[in-house]
């Protein structure tokens, strides 16, 4: 099999969380452990780094990445899900693994991992703890898929656990409270193994608290010692941000929510320089102001075309609209047009009820099996005094808010990650115009 080919059994042949939902969910550890054993338990030969929550996971994962990298280490990234190819999931050091060892891991370990008929992400996690083995990497920064208590990546026991925030997603997995959610992801807190909590409440803070306490897990809260003095938009993107313990820095990353993900970021690095891990001042500052050319991160906030300018953002629950609402109503523009689309198991009437009212829709839907049809969307919004225009296709949507637009106007493409992989793929390809 070629590469296209190899990605296509892959996800054809193994049940994919991100196209059928729920049926590709297998709770519990056993096939990890057995592809873990069957490789070397390849898990043991790096040092890690764990993080889990609702939001922030993808930009605190690629950003505590980037300062390890400029610090000069040799960093494993695996993060989900993809947006433009698969590739994505694993890194080294900013760079995909190529494509020959995706097809030579198939092609060789196909007639063990078969009969255990491993979900998508199991397979897809052993292939990387097995490449970051191989490639010597000394720290791999480790998203959690869903959840952390069961999750197929928590067969690691990192030298420091991350969880950036708690909101209610994925409820029929994880509970429908944000305590039994918190509990789910405190399962990632290891005996022994720091622990940074992001943002917590009332409701959360003592389940972290008690996790932590049962594993005699030493717990930093970043929201009670804010290491964040200052933060302000910069107008050519980003923030700069003051801090308590690294001065002045530069983000470039320009999402509102940027600035909790950034507190959380700093304290991990304060945790990590506790534990010995060296960490300069000039890499954090070099990490933050180039994060995305560092470790090749997208869909946060990401700046698209300039006039219209247009922005598209991988936001797609009530926590992450909570701001990404008020910081789309606060743009100027002349006409604010929006390309929208979300998938069926996410909280689709609060997230509405959050958009601007004032905005030109272009409801559509990803080219994923969970998506919404934009038809029921469209109904949906309307019964929330929304209105405007369905397309089949993102690359569609997108090309008809462009031919509509002037210079003038602001266009925002999301709702869902899936949608704004649409859109990347549909530009990379030359199908969006």
């Amino acid at each position: 099999m070629n590469y296209n080919e190899t990605v296509n059994y892959l996800f054809s042949s193994t049940p994919v969380f991100e196209h059928v939902g729920a049926s590709a969910y297998k709770e519990g550890l056993t096939n990890t452990i057995l592809l873990d054993r069957h490789f070397g338990e390849p898990h043991r030969k790096f040092k890690s780094i764990h993080i889990a929550g609702t939001n922030g996971k993808g930009s605190c994962s690629h950003t505590i990445a980037a300062i390890l990298q400029r610090q000069g280490y040799k960093v494993g990234l695996y993060t989900s899900p993809h947006l433009v190819d698969f590739r994505e999931r694993i890194r080294v050091d900013g760079k995909c693994i190529s494509e020959q060892y995706v097809i030579d891991f198939v092609e060789n370990e196909r007639t063990f991992f078969e009969p255990l008929h491993p979900s998508f992400f199991e397979l897809t996690t052993a292939l990387a703890f097995k490449y970051f083995a191989e490639q010597g990497v000394d720290y791999a920064v480790v998203e959690v898929g869903l959840g952390g208590r069961l999750d197929c990546t928590n067969i690691i026991t990192p030298v420091l656990s991350v969880i950036t925030n708690i909101s209610l997603d994925h409820t029929q997995f994880l509970g429908d409270t944000r305590a039994k959610i918190a509990g789910e992801k405190a399962g990632i807190i290891k005996p022994g193994v720091p622990v940074v909590i992001g943002e917590c409440d009332d409701e959360t803070r003592p389940v972290f608290a008690a996790k932590a306490a049962r594993e005699h897990a030493p717990v930093a809260y970043a929201g009670d010692t804010p290491e964040l003095t200052a933060a302000e938009h910069v107008p050519c993107g980003g923030f700069d941000y003051d801090t308590m313990t690294f001065g002045h820095l530069h983000g470039e990353l320009s999402g509102d929510y940027q600035t909790k993900n950034t507190n959380t970021i700093l304290w991990a690095v304060r945790v990590l320089r506790s534990l010995g891990v060296e960490v300069s001042d000039d890499s954090v500052r070099a990490a933050f102001g180039s994060v995305c050319a560092t470790t090749g991160l997208m869909g946060r906030w990401q700046k698209i075309a300039d006039r219209p300018l247009v922005v598209c953002d991988t936001g797609h629950n009530p926590g992450g609209w909570r701001y990404l609402s008020c910081q789309i109503a606060a743009q100027k523009c002349a006409t604010l047009r929006m390309v929208f689309g979300m998938v069926n198991d996410k909280d689709v009437n609060t997230v509405i009820e959050m958009l601007p009212r004032h905005a030109r829709f272009y409801f559509t839907q990803a080219s994923c099996k969970r998506a919404i049809p934009a038809a029921e969307i469209k109904a949906m919004a309307a019964r929330h005094g929304l209105d405007g225009e369905c397309f089949t296709h993102v690359g569609e949507a997108y090309a008809k808010a462009m031919a509509d637009s002037t210079a003038d106007d602001f266009i925002f493409v999301g709702g869902s990650s899936y949608v704004v992989a649409d859109l990347l793929t549909a530009l990379s390809y030359g199908k969006a115009l």
